[in-house]
């Protein structure tokens, strides 16, 4: 059973959005009237996030502080000043992504961490009151949903809803051969779970049942239960559709209208700041419409048959712009183009910055784990965003028809016959990175450059140089995938 919420995919006007108020469960179907919306088997403007532990979890944020700190809130508790904060996660879970998912679940417990200890940029202790909500990246596609395993309903937006034991038939690919339970296990051997549809927690508790602690990383230190639910929550499992909308599922996960964004216990809460982390090691093709996958001229040449065929290079192909003025493999530059099968840019653009804002006060930052290089250098000082690698040193380019770390090809794949051509049929456009799952050479996990994501995370930034910086940009093929999470508190507590 997949366990999320049911969900129909909502039609927003973006950009001047007059969107009206909505009771819980009601969307607007594609002329703008009101429809009812059909929920699984909870309902989350009943249950909400649960009750937090030893003290409800506060509703509203006040503004204009004795702090000086804008939306802080003095005298919380035994600190300094208490800010809401909303984060939404939004996780591929296409066939090759079980290595990632884990190591994402492991890098919870120091997201908890620099929560629970956060400060502001002038030092003030911070009482974060958080809510994490979880999603994939599959919106589903007329392509990829007669393969979908009994059972399975594709995300839409909709939370997940229960810890990833409660879903190990997920963790088996569309192919039915590679199985990857461990990409669940390995992090989450109890399956702790939150007590209602989000992970919430403050500095009085949170919803997660107390439990003993256990150590989720490695690192010999133990991990509270709410580590233990976060790490249990984020792996999504390997049997997605394979062309992944991270950036449709980010913004249906966060309509207002959405069932689970209304009521007294919504996901998103006025005035809260937000913060969304995407996760993919795909480009996205978030779709208008199937017609980018069912035009030939987006195919690239099979090796296999020296025809044009369909693969995952369809989406890159048509929903990416580049330029190779000296024809050498290597692109001056690569932009979203458009391509009317594609929801344009602006759809995302406009919904972060101005309707968001608008209508429910949001300050929005955003960290992707994406295919980029590896940053290698942080600024010292808040929000410590990137400032050597990453985006800077990303290069667009064919693959490099050798094994890796001479050329692009996984030492496995080779070994079976896989070149480059084949790499390039299937995708259209070399890894932005590649890192070894789990330290072993033998295997090249790789992800593809983010270009569509990339133009909608560096909107977010305002002007005033770092003190403005929204969007961070980390590689997903780092091993540890901790250090990633400094500059997204850095962006939302300062």
């Amino acid at each position: 059973m997949n366990n999320r919420i049911a969900a129909p995919v909502l039609a927003l006007t973006l950009g001047a959005c007059t969107l009206p108020p909505s009771n819980a469960g009601e969307t607007l179907d594609g002329s703008g009237s009101t429809s009812t919306a059909t929920t699984g088997d909870s309902d989350p403007s009943a249950s909400g996030n649960g009750e937090v532990t030893g003290s409800p979890t506060t509703s509203g944020n006040d503004t204009g502080t004795e702090t000086g700190e804008p939306g802080c809130t003095p005298g919380k508790g035994e600190r300094g000043c208490s800010r809401e904060l909303d984060v939404l996660i939004v996780v591929d879970n296409s066939a090759q992504m079980g290595h990632e998912q884990l190591r994402l679940a492991r890098a919870m417990p120091s997201l908890v961490e620099r929560f629970s200890n956060a400060t502001t940029a002038d030092g003030t202790p911070l009482d974060l009151d958080v809510q994490i909500m979880v999603t994939t990246t599959d919106m589903g596609s007329p392509l990829c949903d007669g393969f979908n395993p009994p059972g399975y309903t594709p995300a839409a937006g909709s939370p997940t809803l229960t810890a990833c034991t409660e879903r190990l038939d997920d963790f088996t690919g569309l192919d039915g051969m590679t199985i990857l339970p461990e990409a669940c296990t390995d992090a989450c051997p109890t399956g702790v779970a939150a007590t209602g549809n989000f992970v919430a927690f403050d500095a009085t508790g949170s919803n997660v049942p107390a439990g003993p602690d256990i150590d989720i990383d490695g690192d010999g230190v133990l991990d509270p239960p709410v580590a233990q639910a976060l790490a249990c929550l984020v792996p999504q499992g390997i049997n997605g559709c394979g062309y992944e909308a991270p950036l449709e599922s980010m913004l249906q996960a966060l309509s207002p209208l959405a069932a689970w964004n209304t009521g007294p216990q919504a996901f998103l809460r006025a005035d809260a700041a937000l913060a969304v982390v995407l996760m993919t090691d795909e480009y996205d093709c978030s779709l208008a419409n199937p017609a980018p996958l069912l035009n030939a001229d987006n195919y690239n040449v099979s090796p296999a048959s020296g025809a044009p065929q369909l693969s995952s290079a369809a989406c890159w192909n048509a929903g990416v712009d580049c330029v190779d003025a000296n024809d050498d493999g290597i692109y001056e530059s690569c932009v979203p183009s458009r391509d009317p099968g594609f929801h344009p840019i602006e759809r995302y653009t406009d919904f972060l910055t101005t309707d968001l804002e608008q209508m429910l006060g949001k300050e929005v930052a955003m960290l992707q784990l994406v295919g980029v290089p590896s940053v290698t250098a942080h600024a010292a000082d808040p929000p410590f965003e990137p400032a050597a690698g990453g985006v800077d040193a990303l290069v667009y380019r064919d693959w490099i028809d050798f094994p890796f770390p001479a050329g692009d090809i996984d030492p496995a794949e080779w070994d079976q016959g896989i070149n480059g051509a084949q790499k390039q049929f299937e995708w259209g456009i070399g890894p932005g990175c590649t890192g070894l799952l789990d330290g072993r050479p033998e295997f090249a996990g790789q992800a593809l450059p983010p270009v569509r994501m990339l133009e909608v995370c560096q909107s977010l930034d305002l002007p005033g140089g770092s003190k403005g910086t929204r969007c961070c940009v980390e590689s997903i093929c780092d091993a540890d995938l901790s250090p990633s999470f400094g500059c997204l508190l850095g962006m939302v507590s300062g």
